[in-house]
């Protein structure tokens, strides 16, 4: 006889079960996204720049229409949101897919932003960019150096 080690923490839930997962994935048919544990947030990056901020999103897949851009209170939101159907009737087989595809990401933007200023946004081959302008009294102006005669 061999001892099998249980977690009876999960009995009521065995789909929340790694090994559950596991044993679904051996064949590939269920060897998908479903399972996976995190949702899909692109990649971020912030770059601060004399006048401005830039902010890029990596987003593939998307249309710009797809795209939700807010800002209240000094707080970014920027969400996405994408849904596909394909259907198929052939010879008697009924075939239908969809795919549904979201994120939303808040950022609380430093006092030097200047939410007066209108937010610049571009989406091109997959890179979402926000432009915000920075405050005139955080601008760092650029020093000259005087010599003495």
């Amino acid at each position: 006889m061999s001892l099998i080690k249980s977690n009876k923490r999960n009995r009521l839930f065995p789909w929340d079960n790694a090994g559950l997962k596991k044993f679904l994935s051996t064949d590939g048919f269920l060897n998908d996204d479903f399972f996976a544990s995190d949702s899909f947030m692109p990649a971020m990056n912030v770059k601060e720049l004399d006048n401005e901020f830039q902010i890029e999103f990596d987003a593939p897949g998307f249309n710009k229409k797809d795209f939700i851009i807010t800002l209240d209170n000094n707080v970014l939101n920027v969400s996405c949101e994408k849904s596909k159907e394909d259907k198929k009737n052939d010879e008697g087989y009924t075939r239908r897919e969809f795919n549904y595809e979201s994120f939303s990401r808040s950022l609380q933007l430093p006092d030097t932003v200047n939410p007066e200023k209108e937010v610049k946004a571009t989406y091109k081959n997959g890179i979402l960019k926000l432009n915000l302008t920075k405050k005139e009294e955080a601008i760092i102006s650029n020093k000259k150096i005087i010599e003495i005669a």
